[in-house]
């Protein structure tokens, strides 16, 4: 049903109040209407909110809120996190319909006007008699309401609110399937306000290069980095004063505090909060510590991360007799909608989230091949987990066919309400309109497969399928095939050839098969004699043929090609940040002849698609042309200024 004018006493609104209002009136009216919100209302099912069939009745009440205003900011509240599945409709019934009552009777009435800005204690319980867990409940409900609506009417900036949505940040790489699930926003809150404004800073440059995800986990590491150190006596300023004594007791913290956790969380409660630390201290940061980062935290401070041998073990390949069955029953999926979605995993080998994350619009292209002479199709999306903005790998032109239909009814049935992020596999009814389907409902999908035609493991159980399962198996079948790991690598979308690795393998069989292979090469030869002459070598570097894992950034007197993945706090700035480095005049034909260099190869980067090499020399650029325009103001640059000199005094 569309949405239904509701007559008010008529007051002075502003814009926010408007489209909370409209937000309310789907449904047919019946959130703003209605004071007593019923579980077996028609108005949880159309908007596809699930209420269960153990508990019926009222699940909020409204009666008693004689503030209007109010009245409609805390159902815009709750029917905001019902539909975008933070909070579902039997908790709220279980958690919160006492004291949605309690406080629309509580602050509901007299000189209240609205959520916003309202102080967080509970000083109006004060004599009041009730259990603790009735007070407990009302002040988690208040403090999440006011700092809800507070956010709402805030217009600023995104990253100088004390709360990001990943919806308001434009660029941000949120996976499609953590949409509607209480993963869309993160919050500053518990940072003090000494540090919180330093944080934000390095976490709005995280945000649009990492996963959302990823941003969500380096802000649960710095939050217990900060914490802990408050906890044991520390006050502010100690950031800054960190000492190599300071990081040993943190260890110690870590060490107990994840005792009884997987090695990898000790891992990143280190390792993320030193990548913060050296980003911060090669940026300047006014509140970075004084001390550099490589003497505060040593690489053997790392605590190491699962063994690959049991990370390994945790990798599963679909048994071949369970995936020749599948893939010999795909037309029986159901619902039918699954079908392509299994082709595409089968094919590709990418995560389940990044082909749920395809959009109609650029999810397919074609590409010149030389040596075949044609075009060649090729699927296209984001890897939001490693934060890559457009991957491609080429595909069969029947899966190209099955791409290239999707595609087409995606863009007839698609509108800007029913699908406004193009997705390719999208809901365009219910509750979840607009999203795309869910990685969960896929896995159930083949299950009930599974279960049907009775396919068993190798213990005679019915097969337990994971989706995960399909991308282990596609990185088997291509190592098997033949093809270098690092295609595979690049094919997947992995950072590090270390993670392609634990996934690709091959067989006993395929890797004797191999090795006797090898024999017919006559590879060995014992009685060769060495080559008179040296071989000519190619004075040249051929930057089109530089490998995917490596960058390519101009440094004084040559060029450095690092494994992109290894950090190093010299490539980009070499000495030009070193407290013992000094520039003057004499210089400046040096450094103009470098920046020109730079520029070459910027060029060069945006040719051959090279966004990695292009970051990196942009701003060694930055460094360059910001230390020429000091020489030519100041004449001589040097950190510790006069003091390099002897006085004639």
């Amino acid at each position: 049903m569309g949405a239904v004018a509701i007559a008010f006493p008529q007051e002075e609104f502003n814009d926010k109040y408007y489209e909370m209002t409209e937000y309310l009136s789907s449904e047919g009216g019946y959130w703003l209407r209605e004071d007593k919100w019923m579980t077996e209302s028609e108005a949880f099912s159309e908007s596809g909110l699930k209420t269960g069939k153990r508990k019926r009745g009222i699940l909020a009440d409204f009666s008693g809120y004689q503030n209007h205003l109010m009245k409609v900011e805390m159902k815009y509240y709750l029917l905001f996190v019902m539909k975008e599945g933070i909070l579902s409709p039997f908790n709220v019934m279980n958690l919160m319909t006492t004291v949605i009552r309690l406080i629309g009777s509580l602050l509901g009435s007299g000189e209240h006007l609205s959520f916003e800005g309202l102080k967080t204690n509970d000083a109006e319980l004060a004599d009041m008699e009730m259990t603790e867990c009735v007070r407990k409940k009302y002040r988690h409900l208040k403090s999440r309401v006011v700092g809800f609506i507070t956010d709402y009417y805030d217009d600023r900036e995104e990253f100088l609110k004390d709360v990001w949505y990943a919806a308001r940040i434009p660029g941000a790489k949120q996976s499609a399937s953590d949409k509607g699930v209480g993963r869309q926003s993160i919050s500053f809150t518990e940072f003090r306000e000494s540090y919180r404004m330093m944080i934000k800073r390095y976490m709005s440059r995280l945000v649009i290069r990492r996963s959302w995800s990823h941003c969500s986990e380096m802000l649960l590491y710095l939050k217990y980095f900060f914490r802990v150190f408050y906890a044991h006596g520390y006050e502010d300023g100690f950031f800054e004063r960190l000492s190599r004594n300071d990081i040993e007791k943190y260890l110690c913290w870590v060490a107990e505090d994840y005792a009884d956790k997987n090695a990898t969380f000790r891992s990143k409660a280190v390792s993320f909060v030193r990548q913060f630390i050296d980003y911060i201290q090669l940026s300047e940061y006014k509140q970075s510590p004084q001390k550099d980062v490589n003497r505060l935290i040593f690489d053997d401070d790392i605590p190491k991360r699962e063994r690959p041998e049991d990370t390994i073990s945790k990798v599963k390949y679909i048994p071949a007799p369970v995936l020749e069955i599948l893939d010999s029953n795909i037309n029986e999926l159901e619902p039918k909608e699954m079908r392509p979605l299994y082709i595409l995993l089968r094919e590709s080998g990418w995560r389940a989230t990044d082909i749920l994350n395809l959009r109609y619009n650029d999810c397919l292209n074609y590409y010149w091949i030389g040596p075949e002479q044609k075009y060649v199709p090729y699927m296209c999306g984001e890897i939001t987990k490693t934060g890559i903005p457009s991957h491609k790998i080429p595909i069969r032109q029947e899966v190209a066919d099955i791409l290239k239909n999707l595609k087409n009814e995606a863009e007839s049935l698609s509108t800007d309400l029913n699908n406004p992020d193009k997705y390719l596999f999208n809901i365009y009814n219910g509750g979840n309109k607009g999203r795309p389907y869910s990685r969960r409902a896929f896995s159930k999908s083949v299950q009930d497969l599974i279960n049907k035609k009775g396919i068993t493991d190798g213990a005679g159980e019915i097969y337990h399928f994971k989706a995960h399962s399909l991308r282990h198996t596609r990185a088997l079948e291509y190592t098997e095939q033949g093809m270098p790991i690092g295609v595979v690598q690049q094919i997947l979308g992995h950072l590090s050839l270390q993670m392609t690795l634990h996934y690709a393998k091959v067989s006993e069989n395929v890797l004797y098969g191999k090795w006797r292979d090898t024999e017919k090469l006559d590879l060995l030869h014992l009685d060769a004699k060495p080559p008179r002459k040296k071989a000519v070598l190619d004075k040249g570097l051929h930057y089109d043929l530089v490998k995917k894992n490596l960058d390519a950034v101009k440094v004084p007197l040559g060029m450095c090609f690092k494994p992109s993945k290894l950090n190093c706090r010299h490539q980009a700035n070499s000495c030009l940040e070193c407290a013992n480095f000094c520039s003057s005049g004499d210089d400046i034909s040096e450094y103009e002849a470098q920046i020109e260099g730079v520029k070459k190869l910027l060029e060069l980067s945006k040719r051959l698609g090279r966004d990695d090499w292009a970051e990196k020399n942009r701003e060694y650029l930055e460094i360059l042309e910001k230390m020429l325009f000091r020489i030519q103001a100041e004449g001589i640059v040097h950190k510790n200024g006069n003091l390099r000199e002897e006085s004639n005094d």
